[in-house]
């Protein structure tokens, strides 16, 4: 039982990095953002061998990268699997792998705002601070139009938190049973 949990918890980190990335990908490209050249290598190398072979299979249509997705998803149904191991039934793998998937893109939008505001507070002016703020538009914009400054403060960024906790919550309830 030690064994299995030091494996699944190992198992496990490497999913979340190489799924973040695919992810980070995923949006880089369906936002049209350009990354800093280390940004582009790190997430490039990390996560070509598995995009370029899943893209003759999985071509981006719409202007969406649908391989990177694919492969984010790929990754915690495989990370999942270890459930198999506890006698977990298919049908519960496949549900959890799908809750997983969508906490990690909530918490990688929230941990994109979270960047953005570290910069907004610590340095402005970083070099990777326009790439954030890039990244975190399309969420931003719609809130902005309802949510007014004050004073000079931009609570866009804190209410974005907000509503994507609530659908944390909500996604919590929908799979209460995984």
């Amino acid at each position: 039982m030690l064994v299995l949990s030091i494996v699944m918890l190992i198992v496990d980190t490497i999913a979340v990095l190489l799924g973040g990335v695919l992810l980070l990908r995923f949006w880089m490209q369906a936002t049209r953002v350009r990354p800093p050249s280390s940004v582009a290598q790190f997430t490039f190398q990390l996560s070509d061998w598995l995009v370029r072979p899943m893209r003759r299979i999985v071509p981006g249509v719409g202007g969406y990268d649908w391989a990177s997705l694919l492969g984010a998803f790929l990754i915690v149904l495989l990370a999942s699997s270890l459930m198999f191991m506890r006698g977990a039934p298919v049908e519960l793998v496949l549900k959890l792998a799908l809750f997983r998937f969508l906490q990690w893109i909530l918490y990688g939008f929230m941990a994109l705002l979270v960047v953005e505001a570290i910069f907004s507070w610590v340095n402005p002016h970083a070099p990777l601070a326009p790439f954030v703020r890039a990244l975190n538009e399309p969420l931003l914009r719609p809130i902005r139009r309802v949510v007014p400054l004050v004073g000079s403060l931009d609570l866009s960024l804190l209410v974005a938190l907000v509503l994507l906790q609530i659908a944390q919550i909500v996604l919590g309830m929908l799979f209460a049973g995984v």
